[in-house]
């Protein structure tokens, strides 16, 4: 009868095994439905192996099956063993998942972490790398995925291009790869020292501006304070937004943070200056009963999003990140505080040598140096920039 064909398969409706000139042929059952089938002779022994439905696996994609499979046996090996170990490869979509697994223990912020990798990879990763197995996935793949993201969303695609290759690194250590194909994309991308995705910030000079901007607009009270006070306290948004009145001590004017909910996963104490210890007096009167310091409208965690609306609705140029935090440190550079003081402010982690010898958290150094970035920021008299060293 000769080789199949698209048309042939078509008309055929009689039950039974068609050859396609070899070794492979085309089974159809009586109910019409059609599947692949090959019989090989396997280290002396007949024996048929399937290899899909029609028309789900094509006549051509059948063909290249049973090619292989001929390939393998003819030099003495079990095209079945080999499937068999194919088919024991995760996909990108599984070995995704045991990554984070191994990974969330040491995430200290209540699955947010988690929650960004799923984010992440189900919007720019698994459309496209999901269902392939791990070790199928080569570099073009990735470069796919990344390359156009790396000049529109840089900073999203710095970190989708380190979560493709934390699971890679995965598959080369339990020997599904030889090598990590995201290290060869290195390249095939433009340079990014123009790119660096930095958190758009205000000179420091207009932080108080922007404060007064905010008080006048019609945001939430919670909003408004909540901005203002990580402003004051040189914190990140998500640390002061779930701030919790179990932390503070008005007293001793002191905000621990826990670790928990540190960026470092350890404590931080955050001195309170004056002005943000008045925010938390006024603060009392709009929280009640709630737990948290500023609660969103219905009482739970206000969302990064509501805070940054506020912002750009203020016609502000600026991140709320970059303005409570980058804006402080380019003010401590300009008023000449050392980098210690200004580094411990902002609870960075110190490494190296400096690590090993500096054990204190100079909390009292740095009460002083926030009193002084409150002052500057909301026009208390104090407010002029004096250049101290230390």
């Amino acid at each position: 009868m000769g080789k199949l064909s698209a048309a042939r398969i078509k008309s055929l409706v009689k039950p039974g095994l068609y050859g396609d000139g070899g070794t492979l042929h085309l089974r159809v059952a009586g109910g019409g439905s059609r599947s692949w089938v090959q019989r090989l002779v396997i280290r002396g022994r007949r024996t048929d192996i399937g290899l899909g439905g029609y028309p789900l696996v094509s006549l051509p994609e059948a063909r290249e099956k049973a090619f292989l499979n001929r390939k393998i046996a003819r030099d003495g090996g079990d095209p079945l063993s080999e499937r068999q170990r194919r088919e024991s490869v995760p996909t990108f979509a599984d070995a995704l998942q045991t990554v984070i697994a191994l990974h969330e223990g040491t995430w200290k912020d209540k699955g947010r972490t988690r929650e960004h990798w799923q984010n992440s990879m189900k919007h720019y990763v698994l459309p496209s790398l999901g269902r392939m197995r791990i070790s199928d996935i080569e570099a073009r793949d990735v470069l796919r995925i990344v390359g156009p993201l790396w000049t529109v969303k840089h900073e999203m695609a710095q970190k989708v291009k380190r979560r493709i290759s934390a699971v890679m690194e995965w598959a080369v250590v339990n020997g599904y790869k030889v090598d990590n194909p995201v290290n060869a994309i290195k390249l095939a991308l433009p340079k990014a020292d123009n790119l660096k995705g930095h958190f758009k910030m205000i000179p420091h000079d207009q932080v108080a501006a922007a404060i007064e901007k905010t008080r006048a607009s019609t945001a939430y009270v919670s909003t408004k304070r909540c901005f203002e006070f990580s402003i004051l306290t040189a914190t990140r948004s998500q640390e002061a937004r779930g701030m919790q009145w179990s932390e503070v001590n008005m007293e001793k004017a002191v905000w621990e943070i826990p670790g928990s909910r540190t960026k470092t996963g350890k404590a931080f104490r955050v001195p309170l200056s004056s002005r943000a210890l008045e925010i938390l007096k006024e603060q009392k009167t709009v929280a009640g009963d709630s737990p948290l310091v500023f609660p969103a409208p219905r009482g739970s965690v206000m969302s990064d999003a509501t805070m940054s609306k506020m912002v750009r609705q203020a016609n502000i140029d600026g991140v709320p990140h970059a303005i409570a935090r980058a804006c402080f440190r380019s003010w401590c550079a300009d008023a000449n505080f050392s980098r210690e003081i200004a580094e411990a402010c902002l609870a960075h982690v110190t490494k190296g040598t400096e690590a090993a010898y500096q054990r204190s958290d100079l909390f009292n150094r740095r009460r002083a140096v926030m009193q002084k970035w409150s002052d500057y920021v909301t026009g208390a008299p104090s407010a002029d920039v004096i250049l101290l060293h230390g």
